[in-house]
């Protein structure tokens, strides 16, 4: 925040931001015609969308005082964007402009009297935020004069020809934000440092006392030195370095062996720098950061500083606290002396930070002997500018350094880095940059077919690019045209990031390959910007498969290590169309066909390019990979303006994303992730796995221990581990009386698990289980027992009846319940199940409590089961035994929890922020229970949507990490009290014996009150169980759409009848009163038709809200002036007024304008996404 002053001494208080869409009618307005005789004449939008930054200043109040946008080259009527450099020769001194040093104006508007004071603000801003940038340029082939406000600050660049046909102008940085001066800091100093180190020297002066810096000022020899930079003669900021490092430690936390362990192994290499590649795994990456809420920032090097801690022995630094934890760790430590020094201590002041790269260059002359500068950085600092011309070094596996380490080296401080057209003279260079790479076929296949034939193999156009500095390479980029985009746009929401119609199709590229030396990795960015202006593309995408995927016609192309500059794009859901009613009218083809996107999308465009991302380096640990914690990552993962470097999933079997087949479906699902939606949120790229059991969480130390040696540190824990089914303790039921107990205390069975027994809780549990059955049980002779009462139990027996078990060598066992409430919510759907186990003649008994195995011998395999009845002891042979009676929290887990004194009632005790009573711990789903003081126990995140419950735990924990979003207040007394309300619907399917699929659609309700009431709503059925078409929907008492129950012997188009729940019947074309006069026979075919396919897609929620805020907004003309559509409505029931009343209301709605606004909402609502919506009539289309 600033203050500008107009020209008649008007204050105001501004902001420089970037554009954003929602501007574009201010931007509009203030274009006047001396703007367009400098500028031509402008579509803003189109603008907007092809310039890599435009920002605006705006007041408190949102309103738009000014704007600029610029752009890597001049407007296209004066030359190519490809070859502007070769315009600029024209002038005097044209040869100082580079790509990388250069940016163009190509619009700035203001409102009167804030011309001049917004065009320096904005200049300001901009050299501020872009450290390489030293040149604005204007360059126009219009006569116009620039005006007061561009004349301020432009000069005109004199031409060396006469013929010249534009005029052009050039804006310096030193005019408007000068480089710092950077000296060595004096004793004199110390008082302009103390201040700027203000309320964060305490801490220094505890541990080091209170002299230490005027002793770092003194102390300062060849290997220990102190910097200042001056800004008007008085200092803005300080930084202490030094030569002395454990680079042994280093090594041995951090993978520094492309660096060569940051030691000169040999004169020859310090001659250039090296040219190994590194995987997108161990990825160094540093992004810009945006303003934090903090004065001033602070980064303690912990390198060779001592400091003492309540939490380590006193006395012992940090570094050695950390060395003496370390233990069997391979240490890669080259011989050689060090090639590196460390930043110790920096800070700055507020309004400098964005020019601490100023200190860099005076630094590395300091020590001209060393290649590399290291900083180590505080997990929870916020993101630091300084660390823009840093990449960070990833850790290594065994690491527990408690901070993050960046490094930066000299030859990355060069602005000499230029990208250009790949020749054949690069083949030998680019050759030893991919030696080490397993992709390197690939790509030197694709460089040869770009420069043999400038196409790839089916015909479509290659571009390839390498990047040099100083005339070596040290990066090599390969294109593509991009052919599928009417695909990605159907699948992807691309369009969150542009505008599809002001792209031109040949304007879209595909990135095959992005090869770069690690130590220029921060300038990713730049090269993209580059590669997007020399191909003449607007945006990139890059395709991603999973690892276990396969298909013919999918390249695969070298994993690129740019994935961190780019943005992921989250996929669609899919409207599955009913292709052979629709005919013609189906949709394309390119979006129907049936190669579904098995892959994950990463997208960049010219404005993200110079958009800056804010890295976030809290250690954030989700322990279980249940739909809630995937939410949750998703949430956090998809967030396109954060980079989160240390996401660690904890889980038993790591992410549930290998592909199955349908053989392995033995478990009933929530329709929340599907194999598909693994493959296109490609999580396992944002974090790391690790495959292990939780055994204890350390509260004071912030880790958690794993069953197998090891242990992960966490910032932030999040517990999501949810509910797995147990072994059902037969330890301590009463052996000497036949009474049924369901209720008896459940203790972990201390028996050892035998191999034919088994509980499935995951993919990986019934993978395993189908290659045993395949092996052990199928072919061969012996009975199945299926022990349970949920709805596992039938999905697991209708697997077994496809895998070729005959119905007789089945047994299902319900133990007693505690109501009578079916798991299937729908008395048909349970009746058809029962006559299907019938017909297959699947024992079935009832009320039956597990009593013994093998009659109390402890032995493997299990070859009997004996149950407790009302009558005799049951007693059968089986093969094989499946339990699916105990679903609750995992003792290994409860144990870690209960020891680490986490409030424990059944389930872990969170608040209605999902709080433990650990301000570090978070936990989430079935896992846990609101605390007593809500007076809530009937409702548990148990009875909500997983997926929606993970969403809002992402929405609890990122303003806590993000610094764009303002943290929480805490919230109002009245509030504290109240539990989190969720509106999406809970879902259950599977396959069901009979040959059924099933799913069943339902409002959220608490425990106890599971099957919707009939008195509160009306039922609609259609076909029946025996014909394999049940359709049973339940509405609530105001018509809306409450449960959905599918049975059917088809596949269902699940995702379709999802958007169906919380639809009101009108919407659903009259569907009550077409119901009762019997037009409805199936309501399969009835949501199949033309009508309702709007109704399936996926922004058809954002339409509703369009429309809601139209009818809301309305205003209808009558006698007593203009009232609102409610309010009218209101005057009606409470005068009881006749139906003839109402239609004239209907006739007063259609005159105002509302009405048209809402016709012109539904018909662009279709024309926007016709690719979709085919099968709808346009005006004009007839």
């Amino acid at each position: 925040m600033s203050t500008i002053t107009s020209s008649t001494g008007k204050a105001e208080s501004v902001t420089v931001r970037r554009t954003e869409w929602c501007d574009v009618e201010e931007i509009d307005h203030l274009i006047r015609p001396a703007a367009v005789a400098v500028f031509g004449r402008l579509n803003v939008i189109h603008l907007l969308e092809k310039a890599n930054l435009a920002v605006t200043l705006s007041t408190t109040k949102s309103e738009v005082l000014a704007h600029a946008s610029f752009s890597d080259h001049p407007i296209e009527e004066l030359v190519d964007q490809a070859c502007w450099e070769n315009l600029l020769q024209n002038h005097v001194d044209g040869q100082k402009f580079t790509p990388m040093n250069t940016l163009f104006l190509r619009l700035f508007v203001a409102q009167p009297g804030f011309s001049i004071g917004g065009a320096k603000e904005i200049v300001r801003t901009v050299f501020n935020a872009i450290v390489e940038l030293e040149y604005i340029c204007l360059l126009t082939p219009y006569r116009g004069s620039l005006g007061a406000a561009l004349e301020k600050i432009f000069e005109p660049l004199t031409p060396v020809k006469e013929e010249v046909q534009y005029s052009a102008y050039v804006c310096y940085r030193h005019s408007h934000c000068p480089r710092l001066h950077i000296r060595r800091a004096r004793v004199e100093d110390l008082d302009d440092i103390m201040h700027i180190f203000a309320e964060q020297i305490t801490p220094l002066v505890e541990s080091h006392g209170p002299y230490f810096l005027s002793e770092l000022i003194e102390a300062q020899d060849e290997e220990n030195h102190t910097v200042v930079c001056e800004s008007e003669s008085a200092v803005a900021g300080f930084v202490t370095v030094s030569g002395q490092m454990d680079l042994k430690l280093l090594n041995q936390c951090f993978e520094l062996g492309v660096f060569e362990g940051l030691r000169k192994t040999n004169s020859a290499h310090q001659e250039e720098p090296p040219e190994e590649s590194q995987p997108l795994v161990e990825e160094n990456h540093v992004t810009d950061a945006q303003d934090s809420s903090e004065a001033k920032e602070l980064v303690q090097g912990e390198l060779t500083a001592e400091k003492e801690s309540k939490d380590k022995p006193t006395g012992i630094s940090q570094l050695e606290y950390v060395e003496s934890s370390i233990k069997d760790t391979v240490d890669s430590n080259p011989d050689g002396p060090p090639n590196a020094f460390c930043i110790q201590l920096f800070t700055m002041e507020k309004k400098f930070e964005m020019r601490s790269a100023d200190f860099l260059p005076y630094l590395f002359k300091l020590f001209p002997d060393r290649d590399f500068c290291v900083i180590s950085v505080p997990k929870l600092t916020p993101d630091l500018p300084l660390l823009q011309s840093f990449i960070r070094v990833a850790p290594r596996d065994t690491s527990i350094f408690p901070q993050e380490l960046y490094l930066c080296h000299r030859w990355a401080l060069l602005r000499t880095l230029e990208v250009r057209v790949a020749v054949s003279s690069d083949i030998p260079a680019i050759q030893s940059l991919t030696e080490s790479l397993s992709q390197r076929e690939s790509i030197s296949e694709d460089l040869d077919l770009f420069l043999q034939a400038r196409k790839d193999q089916d015909g479509t156009a290659l571009q390839a690019f390498v990047a040099q500095v100083e005339g070596r390479v040290i990066g090599l980029i390969i294109i593509r045209d991009e052919e599928d985009i009417e695909f990605i746009r159907a699948n992807f929401d691309v369009e969150r990031f542009m505008y599809f119609s002001h792209q031109q199709r040949e304007e879209h590229g595909r990135l095959c390959h992005f090869l770069l030396n690690p130590v220029f990795q921060h300038h990713a960015k730049y090269i993209l910007k580059e590669v997007l202006r020399l191909a003449h593309k607007s945006c990139l995408y890059y395709l991603l498969h999973p690892p276990h995927y396969s298909h013919k016609n999918v390249s695969y192309h070298s994993l690129t290590t740019v994935l961190n500059y780019m943005v992921p794009v989250s996929p669609r859901r899919q409207i599955i169309y009913p292709l052979e009613e629709l005919g013609i009218n189906a949709p394309s083809q390119q979006i129907t066909k049936q190669q579904q996107a098995h892959f994950a999308l990463y997208h960049t465009n010219r404005k993200l390019t110079m958009e800056p991302k804010v890295t976030i380096n809290a250690r954030i640990v989700v322990v279980g990979a249940s739909d809630t914690a995937l939410a949750f990552l998703e949430a956090l993962t998809f967030s396109p303006h954060l980079r989160f470097n240390n996401l660690t999933l904890i889980s038993t079997h790591g992410l549930p994303d290998r592909c199955s087949d349908d053989n392995m479906r033995f478990l009933a699902t929530s329709h929340c992730y599907s194999h598909q939606d693994h493959a296109q949120l490609s999580l396992r790229s944002w974090v790391s796995v690790v495959t292990g059991k939780m055994k204890a969480i350390d509260r004071e130390d912030k880790h958690v221990e794993l069953m197998v040696n090891g242990r992960v540190n966490y910032d932030y824990l999040i517990l999501c581990t949810g509910l797995q089914y147990q072994m059902p303790s037969i330890d301590v039921i009463d052996q000497t009386t036949s009474s049924l107990n369901p209720h008896r205390p459940r203790h972990r069975s201390t028996w050892p698990i035998s191999s034919n027994l088994f509980t499935l809780n995951d993919q990986h549990d019934c993978s395993n289980l189908h290659q045993w059955l395949m092996d052990n049980f199928v072919e061969l002779t012996g009975d199945a027992v299926v022990y349970g009462n949920t709805i596992d139990v039938f999905t697991c027996v209708e697997m077994l009846m496809r895998l070729g078990v005959s119905g007789r060598r089945i047994h299902v066992v319900h133990p007693p319940k505690d109501d009578t409430s079916s798991c299937f919510h729908d008395g048909s759907v349970d009746h058809a199940v029962k006559l299907a186990l019938e017909k297959e003649e699947v024992q079935v008994h009832h009320d039956c409590l597990l009593k013994q195995l093998n009659d109390g011998q402890h032995t493997d395999p299990v070859t009997s089961v004996s149950f407790t009845t009302d009558g005799p002891t049951l007693r059968l042979e089986c093969a094989v035994f499946f339990s699916f009676s105990c679903k609750t929290v995992d003792c290994d887990a409860f144990k870690a929890i209960n020891d680490a004194c986490l409030v424990f009632d059944g389930r872990l005790v969170v608040d209605n922020t999902f709080h433990t009573n650990d301000p570090s711990i978070y936990a989430a789903g079935p896992l846990t229970k609101y605390s007593r003081r809500y007076h809530a126990d009937q409702w548990s995140d148990s009875c909500f949507n997983s997926k929606e419950v993970g969403q809002s735990l992402a929405s609890v924990l990122l303003p806590l990490c993000d610094p764009t979003l303002e943290r929480p207040a805490d919230p109002p007394s009245d509030e504290e009290q109240l539990i989190a309300l969720y509106t999406q619907a809970k879902i259950q399917g599977g396959r069901l014996p009979g040959g059924y699929n099933y799913v069943h659609v339902a409002k959220p309700t608490s425990r106890g009150h599971e099957t919707p009431s009939a008195e509160k709503g009306r039922d609609m059925v259609t076909g029946c169980t025996e014909t394999g078409n049940y359709f049973h929907l339940h509405l609530s008492q105001h018509d809306v759409v409450e449960s959905i129950t599918c049975l059917s012997k088809n596949a269902l188009p699940v995702s379709n009848l999802l958007c169906l729940y919380r639809k009101h019947q009108l919407l659903l074309n009259h569907l009550c009163s077409r119901y009762h006069e019997g037009l409805v026979h199936d309501m399969y075919s009835y949501f199949k038709e033309n009508w309702c396919l709007a109704l399936y897609h996926d922004r058809f929620a954002d339409f509703e809200q369009e429309v809601r805020q139209i009818m809301d907004s309305a205003k209808l003309e009558g006698e007593s002036g203009s009232v609102s559509i409610q309010e009218a409505l209101q005057k009606i029931v409470e005068d009881k007024a006749e139906s003839d009343q109402l239609t004239g209301l209907s006739e007063v709605f259609q005159r105002s304008e509302a009405y048209s606004a809402l016709r012109k909402s539904v018909l662009d609502y279709l024309r926007y996404n016709r690719y979709h919506l085919t099968m709808y009539a346009r005006p004009g289309l007839l």
